[in-house]
């Protein structure tokens, strides 16, 4: 499934989800000193999180209760960020480190700004319309960056949201 521009209408009702991250305890596979996981969840698209060291870079993110996951979202900006910038990700999901499953794969052609990477499937009406299935239950949540542009070695990411099903 192609990730979504936030910008659209449809995307401003994904907005109205509640925002779990705070419930986490963030991760990540590496970072440069000073670029960590805190700039992932500072609201402020100046800063980032970079890793530092061989692909594929994650972001783990552990609940201590089971959430339902609708929407990952994340900060890109190709131009700024050029050759860090991510250009292919999975998302899995489980109940720990040990059974994750790849729940959506994502490929990016020069992002800039936040991209809306619904997770719940889409079931079709009996008229053919697309609408949204259950959110994904989960205790664990993997970001995995697998490619970046121009097959860059380290990854720019400026920021991370996970929305929840409405409340």
């Amino acid at each position: 499934m192609a990730p979504r521009d936030p910008e659209s209408e449809e995307e401003e009702q994904e907005y109205e989800r509640p925002e779990l991250g705070h419930l986490a305890q963030w991760s990540v596979s590496s970072h440069k000193y000073g670029f960590g996981v805190e700039n992932l969840r500072d609201n402020n698209d100046n800063t980032f999180w970079q890793s530092e060291g061989p692909q594929p870079h994650a972001i783990d993110l552990s609940f201590p209760k089971r959430v339902f996951v609708s929407t990952v979202v994340l900060f890109m900006s190709h131009p700024r960020d050029d050759s860090y910038t991510p250009s292919k990700i999975s998302i899995r999901a489980g109940t720990s480190v040990h059974d994750l499953q790849e729940v959506r794969m994502c490929e990016f052609q020069k992002p800039d700004g936040w991209i809306a990477i619904p997770l719940r499937p889409m079931d079709s009406t009996e008229d053919g319309m697309e609408v949204e299935g259950p959110p994904i239950p989960c205790h664990h949540l993997r970001i995995v960056i697998q490619a970046n542009h121009l097959n860059g070695k380290d990854t720019h990411v400026r920021g991370l949201k996970i929305h929840g099903q409405p409340g």
